[in-house]
């Protein structure tokens, strides 16, 4: 180890003050709760927005989502019952059945968003639903395999099918829905976040209200 003119071995660091060297030896700490907190967010499928992104008002971020829906998009955006919007896949439309019956969906989803203005969050909870096909017009069941919360992934077709529509994010460019529920997930999380507000999953309706 060299030793300095001080007869120290810190060299160059030995001629700063004390303080000033103890800083520079002394190596940054990553706060534990952050790490906590990053960690749950990411267990939870939390998505935040980019740091310093403008926080759009709630009557402009209402009406962004709601123009997700597009008549080549296999799902909509609506005016909920149960919360402030609901995005589904077009089952129950008459000109869609055709479209999901060569799919052979097999189970349906639908997302409840509540807009939390306070907290610039938007809380989503996810339902899912066996479909049943009788005489070529789909039936929403509710039984034991009724799933509500947070969706990881799912393949809800029942055979090798993929249909070709529009990006519901650019409207110009065709893409191949392959009826997965991020297809109808990712775009609201993407109007989300881009404007500036949280995109936090929940599993119960109590939840959801706040």
């Amino acid at each position: 180890m060299r030793a300095t003119a001080a007869g120290t071995p810190f060299g160059p660091i030995a001629f700063v003050s004390p303080r000033v060297r103890t800083r520079i030896l002394k190596k940054p700490k990553v706060r534990r709760k952050d790490c906590v907190m990053g960690f749950l967010d990411k267990l939870k499928g939390t998505k935040h927005p980019v740091e310093g992104t403008p926080v759009m008002a709630r009557a402009d971020l209402l009406e962004r989502l709601l123009a997700l829906t597009h008549e080549k998009v296999p799902f909509a955006i609506s005016v909920g019952t149960e919360a402030d919007l609901e995005a589904q896949w077009k089952i129950v439309d008459a000109a869609w059945y055709e479209t999901f019956a060569k799919a052979g969906l097999e189970k349906a989803h639908k997302i409840h968003l509540r807009l939390d203005e306070a907290e610039h969050e938007v809380r989503a909870l996810e339902e899912t639903w066996e479909v049943s096909w009788r005489a070529g017009v789909p039936a929403l069941q509710m039984s034991a395999e009724k799933f509500q919360g947070r969706t990881f992934g799912s393949k809800e077709f029942g055979r090798d099918y993929a249909f070709t529509g529009v990006d519901p994010l650019r409207f110009g460019e065709a893409y191949n829905y392959r009826f997965d529920v991020s297809e109808m997930k990712d775009p609201i999380i993407d109007v989300v976040t881009r404007s500036g507000w949280k995109f936090v999953p929940v599993i119960t309706k109590g939840k959801l209200k706040g």
